[in-house]
């Protein structure tokens, strides 16, 4: 029988990104003399990758901007991002305990994220987060993104696991989704990035911190 796996959303759930991020959307939007968006509104674009990111601080501030010119700004924002990814981000508190504590009761650990895969192996590189995940998969990992449960599926045959023994962790709407239409189980942290209260989402669990995890993940495996 394979071990029991839990795949988390990386962005506002394993890491809190948004200071980079929301300084890099900035820095991008200052150069197109652009007005910044205020941290705290900012932090809601978060989740869905960076061009829906972009695109929606355009349009928050008015703008409408033509496809080439995105994809200009996209790449733009890349190479400022992928240079200053970690200066700020940090893992939310507990993470690494709680890591270290479902790994240590024999549970393979993986990462479903819309961040770009490159992204998130060097996020997670910088943080030295990388070698507790058994898979680490990105938006441009199988051509397919969430909510999209083929990607849940295909993450999880990454690292070895099964469907029937799958906890999904998530922050968002899109995370819940995912799970839900992949059927399975979701926990969804409240400290992420979203404008829609998680429990309003209808997760399986509602967690306030990462000492809450492992029981939650127990709870909804046995």
């Amino acid at each position: 029988m394979s071990r029991p796996i839990v795949v988390f959303d990386l962005d506002g759930t394993l890491v809190d990104t948004a200071p980079d991020l929301v300084d890099t959307l900035n820095v991008i939007l200052t150069r197109e003399r652009i007005p910044p968006i205020g941290y705290e509104a900012a932090r809601m674009l978060i989740g869905g990758g960076v061009r829906p990111m972009l695109e929606r601080a355009l349009a928050e501030q008015g703008r409408s901007v033509p496809a080439p010119e995105i994809d200009a700004l996209f790449k733009t924002f890349l190479d400022h991002y992928a240079a200053h990814i970690a200066d700020r981000s940090r893992p939310f508190p507990g993470v690494e305990i709680a890591l270290d504590v479902l790994a240590q009761r024999g549970f393979v650990l993986a990462v479903c994220t819309n961040k770009l895969e490159w992204l998130s192996l060097r996020l997670l590189d910088e943080l030295g987060l990388t070698a507790r995940f058994a898979a680490i998969c990105g938006q441009d990992t199988f051509g397919v993104k969430k909510p999209d449960p083929d990607v849940l599926r295909k993450t999880v045959a990454a690292a070895g696991g099964d469907m029937t023994r799958t906890v999904m962790v998530g922050d968002s709407a899109t995370d819940i989704r995912l799970a839900q239409a992949a059927q399975v189980p979701v926990i969804a942290v409240d400290f992420g990035y979203t404008d829609t209260p998680v429990a309003a989402l209808r997760p399986d669990r509602v967690i306030s911190s990462y000492q809450m995890l492992v029981p939650a993940v127990f709870e909804l495996l046995a």
